[in-house]
């Protein structure tokens, strides 16, 4: 992939210089308007619901709906100044077996200024023009118990945005703002769409919005209510964080690009049709619209998410880098393929198109992708959001009706063991997950006495009471204490 001609700074005006085999956009960005905020713009966002943006752009459609960036964290400022010094175009690398190819997107126009109050954000959000506003907040964003799903109306941030409506602190305070400064203008709401990984995402988000904007005008959260609308959705691209490897396959390119994103050769995007103020035609876009999203979002989170969980927690004990790493390590992938096909997938319905058992496969496929370098440190990411969420339902539904959770209760001792912060090389896991330190002091102390894990009931409520499951995780987490994570996928693979 050397490149022996000058780097080509990616800017609008320099579209036309870069090489013949990097598509562009061929539509004219200066003739955009804009449609859609989006609230969280990372990696995935630009990978995923940008492309399908653009690929509509592409097609000579939604020149109404480009999109306008926005973030409520004070680190999202760096990646701002990045996008807007090369005019919010985005290099997007696929990470294909069969070779790596690249395309420009241009959907995004502007990117709004990260400030105190989010005062430009409610401002855009309030116009017109806005008819969508999607979120990529991460699972952890929603101000859930993690157990119970029930929104958590005592944060401090929640409080503060409650007592203090025009100047919101979160992501949440500032659409309720927004929502009000439509209502007090005559205009309709926008629609809210969330493309996080949480199963009735939608439901979540409309949760989380009436319920902050009834601490604050009742007649408002009925009128956000009945009016609004938080389709569901299920997202699906595997999205690796941005290395200086992917920098570098960019400039090998000749593209000079601050902030590239590389993804595999996969995406899926399945939305509930419920929009109240229109919206692309994305289904022109390959994007799935649906009255029923359900189904597919249990087969993803549980299949593909709650597998993510089962390699990369396991992985990191190992000190194996990355997730296709861990497929090549046998008694790894005996682990993964146990649990799914005996703890998983028994639980998981069909989808038109596809089965559980069909549907892993494409899973392990994906997963083995050994050109996508995803760190099993960036999986493993977040476990206190993302083991409630993608393991402990099928666990939950193992105790209810089938044979065995042996499996779920292995992965929830690796969990355990991960957090205590130190490999079985005896290098240090560094702190990777908002809850670490608690996490971290928990495990350790389980050590001595397993139950304590188990016993965190704002992940695993109801289930710390379980005998058959603390009895099956006891055993694991001593078994991996004393003789070994390897010793212990051995006993479980001939159980």
């Amino acid at each position: 992939m050397a490149h022996s001609n000058p780097l080509i700074q990616l800017r609008q005006d320099r579209l036309a210089d870069l090489p013949a085999i990097v598509r562009t956009p061929n539509y004219q960005r200066s003739e955009l308007t804009p449609g859609i905020v989006h609230i969280g713009l990372g990696n995935f966002h630009r990978a995923h619901q940008a492309w399908y943006i653009h690929q509509l752009l592409q097609q000579g459609q939604a020149q109404d709906w480009a999109i306008i960036g926005a973030g409520v964290r004070s680190y999202d400022a760096e990646m701002r100044e990045r996008l807007l010094a090369q005019d919010c175009l985005t290099t997007l690398i696929e990470l294909d077996p069969q070779g790596i190819s690249a395309e420009v997107i241009g959907p995004m126009i502007d990117y709004l200024p990260i400030e105190a109050g989010n005062t430009a954000l409610i401002r855009r959000m309030a116009d017109p023009s806005i008819r969508i506003v999607s979120l990529t907040v991460t699972e952890g964003g929603y101000f859930l118990d993690a157990n119970t799903g029930v929104f958590n109306l005592d944060h401090e941030d929640i409080r503060h945005d409650a007592e203090n409506p025009h100047q919101p602190r979160t992501v949440f305070g500032a659409m309720v703002e927004a929502y009000r400064q439509r209502r007090e203008n005559g205009l309709d709401p926008f629609t809210a769409l969330s493309c996080d990984n949480l199963q009735g995402n939608g439901t979540i988000l409309k949760t989380c919005i009436v319920g902050l904007a009834r601490l604050v005008d009742t007649e408002l959260a009925d009128w956000i209510a009945q009016k609004g609308a938080f389709p569901n959705s299920m997202v699906d691209c595997i999205v690796p964080a941005t290395t200086e490897q992917v920098i570098s396959q960019c400039r090998a390119l000749g593209i000079d690009d601050r902030a590239p994103v590389s993804h595999e050769n996969f995406r899926q995007w399945v939305v509930e049709d419920d929009f109240c103020a229109g919206r692309p035609p994305l289904e022109q876009a390959g994007v799935t619209m649906t009255h029923d999203v359900h189904g597919y979002e249990m087969m993803k989170l549980r299949i593909l998410n709650g597998g993510h969980q089962l390699l990369a927690n396991i992985g990191e004990i190992l000190n194996v880098p990355t997730i296709s790493d861990c497929m090549q390590d046998p008694d790894i992938v005996a682990f993964f393929n146990k649990v799914q096909r005996e703890e998983i997938l028994p639980y998981v319905e069909a989808v038109p198109g596809t089965t559980a058992t069909e549907y892993l496969g494409l899973v392990e496929k994906r997963f083995a992708n050994s050109t996508i370098r995803d760190t099993t440190r960036r999986v493993a990411f977040d476990g206190s959001s993302r083991h409630p969420g993608f393991l402990l339902p099928s666990l939950r539904d193992a105790l209810t009706s089938g044979p065995s959770l042996t499996g779920l209760a292995l992965a929830e001792a690796f969990w355990c063991r991960m957090c205590a912060g130190v490999r079985e090389d005896g290098s240090e896991i560094a702190p990777n997950d908002p809850q670490w330190e608690h996490l971290q002091n928990t495990a350790r102390a389980s050590k001595a006495d397993p139950k304590l894990w188990i016993e965190q009931r704002q992940y695993y409520g109801e289930l710390a009471g379980n005998a058959q499951f603390a009895e099956a995780f006891n055993a694991w987490l001593t078994s991996i204490w004393q003789d070994g994570c390897r010793a212990a996928v051995a006993d479980y693979a001939t159980s």
